[in-house]
């Protein structure tokens, strides 16, 4: 029997459960884990591949969605599984054997290269709009500079060809841009799109807006959108 942490054993005791953790276990319960472990075990698991991922499939989906739920880059995601138990509880993983942003990291492009992210995610939207967890009436846009090495010393010799570098503030970072649409009262994310890290937040927007959105919301980077051609006919955009 594996020994309890303190922090394990203080999430065990306590006595009220946060917003968080009442989210988290809804979802354990409604989204269908084993079929989207079906439709990825395949590759993940590929016939005649000797030894086996350091991280259970069941695990790394789990963290790949909380990372959708809250909008979290990988190293966001790595201090969130050190600081937060019940994300840890929630990918049934340990504070001893934590995946950090590298294998986090690894799993996204795992999914992407395979043409899976996109699939699992629109199996999640429908799951949560089926259940009433998906509200429909405003989205507030955003985007995440997603980091990346960028150093050449690897088998390739070469720096990720996706990858680019961009300036934000007084610092320069290189890598890739997650764009979310997300929904403006309980904070999920509904659309996603994925860009250079060069590539400005309003040039991808109109994939991140369903349609039926009463309004939508964007910080100082948007300025100007209600200008660009495919922004015209929308009338709440602020």
């Amino acid at each position: 029997m594996d020994q309890v942490s303190f922090s394990e054993a203080e999430y065990q005791n306590k006595k009220r459960k946060t917003r968080r953790e009442i989210f988290l276990e809804r979802m354990e319960k409604l989204i269908p884990w084993k079929q989207l472990e079906k439709k990825v075990a395949r590759y993940y698991y590929p016939k005649g591949q000797n030894g086996r991922p350091p991280y259970p499939l069941s695990a790394m989906l789990r963290v790949h969605c909380m990372q959708l739920f809250y909008n979290l880059s990988d190293p966001a995601m790595e201090d969130a599984l050190y600081e937060i138990e019940s994300m840890r509880h929630f990918a049934s993983l340990k504070l001893d054997r934590l995946p950090d942003e590298t294998p986090i990291l690894n799993f996204r492009h795992f999914l992407e290269q395979h043409g899976l992210g996109k699939a699992l995610f629109r199996e999640v939207n429908k799951h949560l709009e089926k259940n009433g967890l998906m509200l429909r009436e405003g989205s507030i846009v955003d985007a995440t500079i997603i980091s990346a090495p960028s150093s050449t010393k690897n088998s390739a010799g070469k720096r990720d060809p996706e990858m680019h570098q961009t300036r934000k503030g007084n610092e320069w970072h290189f890598g890739m841009k997650m764009h979310i649409g997300f929904d403006d009262a309980l904070g999920l994310i509904h659309s996603i799109d994925t860009t250079a890290a060069n590539v400005h937040a309003i040039v991808p927007t109109d994939k991140l807006l369903h349609g039926e959105e009463q309004r939508v919301f964007g910080d100082a980077g948007y300025l100007g959108i209600q200008k660009r051609e495919e922004h015209k006919h929308r009338e709440n955009v602020s």
